[in-house]
Formats: structure tokens, C-alpha cells, sequence
């Protein structure tokens, strides 16, 4: 539909304004899982500050074919050079600190990132493997985002990481419903009629009756409730006629 067309192209351009930083990285294999995830959210713009290795036949591998984000990756020397040129930053941290930017969910993070996007860049800022980030890196970001973990274990692989956040940054672009593509082919048929619908109750009142399942002199709420049960399911066209070739069935076996 043209409406999702443009939502799609409005997203991607402020996709494109997202900056995901990861600082020292000491495994290029997490550098690879983190172009997948991104590549996977709709998001291409990757940042390393001093990775230990890259580029790298690991990292390639675990990009699992976003090798295209890796190629495009920028590899600079330090966190300003990564943040150069952005408006907002949000570290992602598991530690809380007393002093540093305010704490947010990251659920919260992926509408503020957003706005922010709509003025220029903005940027993910993930830390060490081991170490995370910095008091010194932190401070460098305008807020702090937290994944809501298990409080008894709350350390998330940095492709995890970086998984959660893009996926709720998607999540905030398109308000909870980002678009579903597949390939397969939805089949529905256009839902009964009325008249389709009557003369199946009328159909099956007549075999519950013959079954002696419904008593015609002591009905109770029976068809109500049926009536009711099928009205909730919107029954389509095809479904109404596999229903009555059911009571057909019944009926043929049932004795004159």
C-alpha cells in the first residue's frame, strides 16, 4: 500500500541517522553478530572505536551475510571521533551509576533516539565485552539505557545486546507494528452471508435434533449460544460450506 511505502521510506531515513558505536570490542565474532542484528532491525551505520580485530574472518562469519554493514563499517581511534558530528548519544549499560547521564529502559530509549533523529545524528553506544563502558565514555552520551534483565544474572552478550536495542528502536518507529514481509500468500474467502448463515443454523438445529442432541421441547439456550459461538468466529464463505458438507456427512448416516 502507498500509506506503508511512505512510513517505510520515512523510517529508513531516520535508520540512517542511527549510528551503532561498539567501543574496543575484543571479539570480532561480536562485531559480526552485531551487523546481523542490525542488518536484521533495518539499521546499517556501524562504528568501532579500537576493535582488537578487524576487519576479520570471524566477524564475517558471524555477520551471517550483513556483510554489507561490515564493509561499510567506520573503525575510528577514539569515542569522539565516533560520536563526531551526532547530536545525542545513549549508552547501553548492565551498571547503574551515580554519576552520569539519567537512566533509561531500554524501551524508553527507542522513542528518544527517535525525535532525536529527526534533528541529525544519533547514536547506540555499546562498551567492552568484559569491561563495558567507561565512567569517562558514559559521560560522553546524553543518556543511559538498561536492558530489564535478570536481576540474579543481568549480563547480555554485546550481539544480544545490540539485538535488543535495535529491535526496540524498530519497535518506537513504527509504534509497536513494524510491517510484515513474507512471501507466503494469505488465503481468506469473503466472509458468509446472512442468508448463508441462517440456513446453516437451520441445517444444524435439524441434524442436533435427529441426533437427539437438542430436544425441541425443552430447547434451552442451545441455538442462542451457538449462534453466538459462530458470530464471534466471523465465519468466512469457504468455512461455512466445509461446515455444512460436515452436517451432510451426519446426516446420510443417520437412519430414516
Amino acid at each position: 500500500m502507498p500509506h506503508t511505502n511512505i512510513n517505510i521510506s520515512l523510517r529508513s531515513e531516520l535508520f540512517a541517522r542511527v549510528r551503532i558505536v561498539l567501543s574496543h570490542t575484543s571479539h570480532p565474532g561480536n562485531i559480526g553478530a552485531a551487523a546481523r542484528a542490525m542488518k536484521t532491525m533495518g539499521l546499517s551505520r556501524l562504528f568501532l572505536v579500537n576493535p582488537k580485530s578487524f576487519p576479520d574472518v570471524q566477524a564475517s562469519a558471524r555477520a551471517a551475510g550483513a556483510d554489507d554493514v561490515l564493509s561499510r563499517t567506520t573503525v575510528c581511534a577514539s569515542l569522539d571521533e565516533a560520536l563526531a558530528g551526532t547530536i545525542f548519544a545513549v549508552a547501553v549499560s548492565a551498571r547503574h551509576r551515580n554519576l552520569g547521564p539519567e537512566p533509561v529502559s531500554a524501551r524508553d530509549a527507542g522513542p528518544e533516539l527517535l525525535a532525536a533523529a529527526e534533528r541529525g545524528d544519533v547514536a547506540l553506544v555499546f562498551g567492552n565485552e568484559t569491561a563495558g563502558l567507561s565512567n569517562a565514555e558514559v559521560q560522553r552520551c546524553q543518556k543511559t539505557a538498561f536492558i530489564a534483565a535478570n536481576p540474579e544474572y543481568s549480563s547480555l552478550n554485546l550481539g544480544a545486546a545490540v539485538q535488543v536495542l535495535c529491535y526496540e528502536l524498530r519497535q518506537a518507529a513504527f509504534a509497536g507494528k513494524p510491517p510484515i514481509v513474507t512471501k507466503a500468500v494469505p488465503f481468506s474467502s469473503p466472509l458468509a452471508g446472512n442468508d448463508d448463515l441462517e440456513r446453516f443454523y437451520a441445517h444444524l438445529e435439524r441434524v442436533m435434533v435427529r441426533t437427539r442432541f437438542l430436544n425441541p421441547q425443552q430447547p434451552r439456550r442451545l441455538m442462542s449460544k451457538l449462534r453466538r459461538l459462530f458470530g464471534r468466529a466471523a465465519v468466512e464463505r469457504d468455512e461455512m460450506n466445509i461446515l455444512r458438507g460436515i452436517l451432510d456427512s451426519v446426516e446420510k448416516c443417520l437412519p430414516d
